[in-house]
């Protein structure tokens, strides 16, 4: 296995084979939900459900292997949530804009993208962002993470008005099979046994079927179904009207700041930040990324980005490619398993969430909170990623915030140039996002 060595470098980064595999089993069993979730949620937009899942695939496959060998990162690439309900329901059903007008502005933006990234002007733009919002990212995107665990699993539930969100019923046994897989995961991490995450989404998986709390797959395979009704389908003449330029600067800047956030917040968890705050060669997952962006709606899903929950394969140890080329190996033959794939319920991958959102606090004690011109602006993006349920909206705050602080605070000198792009691009993303 030399030439795997040569070619990912496990000894440079302190890693093995076994447990990059690990690893990205561990990534892909945590983020094989949108396998069924985004389709579930296009269908909304009119976008038949069959079709979208092998969409869903063949994008996190290519996404993920062109990751593995060009980047070399652990960084798995699949359609991202959020943007997939921007899309469907204040886009589609809200403004009235059909997919195919949808899926063309999302592939514009892929392609502002990949001139920004090739011109080195993103890369620009990211180095100036500062590093209490850099770490920040992190601390924001493990609260996002955990309410997701804690929501999907049933135990937080939504709330009434005032009280948004209220404890679910702990005495029921969707709960208590989270709770045991939440304990099970604590308890093998604490005793640091190899693929902890992993074993105990498989083992909770496997007590929620005997328990009945979950319907254990009635068949294991299944041949996929064609994606011709969705692929190419683009109305660039639509997404390039008036009406529709507000969906394309929104969905720009969405993906622009969700796709730096969760880079630079995995960054900071795996520890690729050099002693700058920097991710060397960050050019290479953006430009991946930015492809993407354009091969997702091409083949008829929206936009797909570095995925957040790619955070459980570095907790497992994965520090190279073969992570995520183990994943998107996964994600291929899902086309075949999707019974299997889909059976694993929220009871089992929930409580990997939640551990994971503890894990990614840690970055939050590189945050100066003695200077208030650093600490506001980096809780204002926490605070807001978790409590609006969305990332872009947290992040662009802060870059709106920081600029501010550091003016009334007389330490102008600060601001670097390429962040009054950011808080620019923050300011269009308010006054032009759809808030009904």
């Amino acid at each position: 296995m030399n030439w795997l060595d040569r070619l990912f470098a496990f000894e440079r980064h302190g890693t093995t084979l076994g447990r990059e595999v690990v690893a990205g089993l561990t990534t892909f069993t945590t983020m094989s939900y949108i396998v069924v979730v985004n389709p579930a949620i296009l269908v909304n937009a009119g976008i038949p459900e069959g079709p979208s899942f092998v969409a869903t695939v063949l994008v996190a496959v290519v996404g993920c292997w062109l990751m593995a060998f060009y980047a070399n990162r652990p960084f798995a690439i699949a359609p991202y949530m959020g943007e997939n309900a921007f899309i469907a329901f204040t886009v589609c059903k809200g403004l009235g804009i059909p997919w195919q007008t949808a899926l063309a502005a999302i592939f514009i933006a892929g392609v502002l993208f990949i001139a920004l990234t090739v011109l080195r002007l993103r890369q620009w733009i990211v180095e100036a962002v500062p590093l209490s919002l850099r770490y920040s990212f992190a601390v924001g995107i493990g609260l996002f993470l955990t309410f997701i665990g804690l929501n999907e699993t049933g135990l937080v539930t939504l709330g009434v008005p005032g009280a948004p969100v209220r404890a679910g019923d702990f005495t029921s046994h969707a709960a208590l099979v989270a709770m045991f897989g939440f304990v099970l995961i604590s308890i093998l991490v604490i005793r640091k046994f190899p693929g902890a995450i992993l074993v105990g989404i498989l083992v909770t998986a496997l007590l929620a079927f005997i328990s009945g709390t979950a319907q254990a797959p009635a068949h294991l395979v299944s041949a996929p179904p064609s994606i011709a009704p969705i692929a190419w389908q683009l109305d660039f003449r639509g997404a390039l009207s008036w009406k529709a330029f507000p969906v394309v600067l929104t969905i720009f800047i969405m993906a622009f700041v969700d796709t730096m956030g969760t880079l630079i917040g995995l960054s900071a968890r795996a520890g690729f930040l050099d002693e700058h705050g920097h991710l060397p060669q960050i050019e290479r997952p953006m430009l991946i990324d930015a492809f993407c962006t354009c091969l997702a709606p091409a083949l008829g899903t929206t936009t797909a980005g570095a995925f957040v929950e790619s955070a459980t394969g570095i907790e497992a140890g994965g520090r190279t490619g073969f992570t995520v080329l183990t994943t998107g190996a996964c994600f291929l033959l899902t086309l075949f398993f999707a019974p299997l794939i889909a059976a694993i319920p929220a009871q089992a991958y929930g409580p990997a969430l939640i551990v994971v959102g503890l894990f990614m606090l840690s970055p939050i004690q590189n945050i100066d909170f003695g200077d208030y011109t650093e600490s506001i602006p980096a809780f204002t993006v926490v605070a807001l990623m978790a409590f609006t349920f969305n990332i872009a909206i947290g992040i662009s705050a802060g870059f709106v915030m920081y600029p501010l602080c550091k003016l009334l605070g007389g330490k102008q000198t600060a601001i670097k140039s390429g962040m009054w792009v950011l808080t620019a691009l923050s300011l269009l993303f308010f006054v032009f996002y759809p808030y009904k």
